[in-house]
């Protein structure tokens, strides 16, 4: 059975992964939801100087402090900027990492180059209007919509995200990722895309093409963005098929 690492995505913690990790618990796999620096229980731990670097740094304490072997490393959206990171520092204890949602970083690239430089100078704004200069509040939903399915997600899950949601470091966001930036050549490369990754996919996005090749193996979910809150028993069974 596999030993996972389940990383979320910003503005979340290890609680957003809870009913994924029951469920894969029951195919007897071990299931780890890690909470980064800075949010959720241990957002009081998080400052301005809580960058990238700082989540990086967690998965692999973590990995290596519980001397974790044949990992499974699970990373769901902003959560591909720091597991990209560990992947590359992990060594021969990672087998496997897994991208939901997401994809892997490049060296030196950073959260904001994914958006459009007036988006990016929007957040900034907001960060330093709202966020004492280093927090990002979460944004509300008529925005987050805007970028990301909220397919799945009722009335009731969106009250629990908007309730637990802490506000994401935005350290995290402005550093580059320095390298390693690559896992070793046998670890196994998985993606789960939901629709908003199945869209960018199947439209041939440049960059993303490599996805559709070995050595990665592809799994759709048919969900939003928020699989872990929208299908949880489906994304555990899809993690589950992946590693058996």
């Amino acid at each position: 059975m596999a030993t996972f690492v389940l990383v979320p995505g910003a503005w979340l913690g290890a609680w957003a992964w809870k009913d994924t990790a029951d469920a894969l618990r029951e195919h007897s796999h071990t299931a780890l939801p890690l909470t980064l620096t800075g949010l959720a229980e241990r957002a009081a731990e998080g400052g301005p100087r809580t960058d990238l670097d700082a989540h990086i740094a967690d998965i692999t304490g973590f990995v290596e402090k519980n001397d974790l072997r044949e990992v499974t490393l699970v990373a769901h959206s902003y959560g591909a900027a720091p597991v990209t990171g560990a992947a590359g520092r992990l060594g021969d204890r990672l087998e496997r990492v897994v991208y939901v949602d997401s994809a892997p970083f490049a060296e030196d690239m950073r959260m904001l180059d994914l958006m459009p430089p007036e988006v990016a100078d929007q957040l900034g704004e907001q960060v330093a209007a709202h966020g004492d200069g280093w927090r990002l509040p979460m944004p509300p939903f008529e925005v987050l919509g805007l970028s990301s399915s909220l397919d799945g997600l009722d009335e009731d899950r969106r009250d629990v995200l908007r309730a637990r949601a802490t506000s994401q470091p935005f350290g995290t966001y402005t550093q580059r990722l320095a390298g390693p930036a690559e896992p070793g050549p046998g670890v196994d490369r998985v993606l789960v895309a939901c629709h908003d990754f199945q869209g960018l996919l199947d439209g041939g996005v440049p960059m993303l093409a490599f996805l559709d090749h070995a050595p990665w193996r592809r799994f759709d979910l048919a969900t939003g963005h928020w699989p872990m809150l929208s299908a949880p028993a489906a994304l555990a069974c899809i993690l589950h098929g992946a590693v058996s």
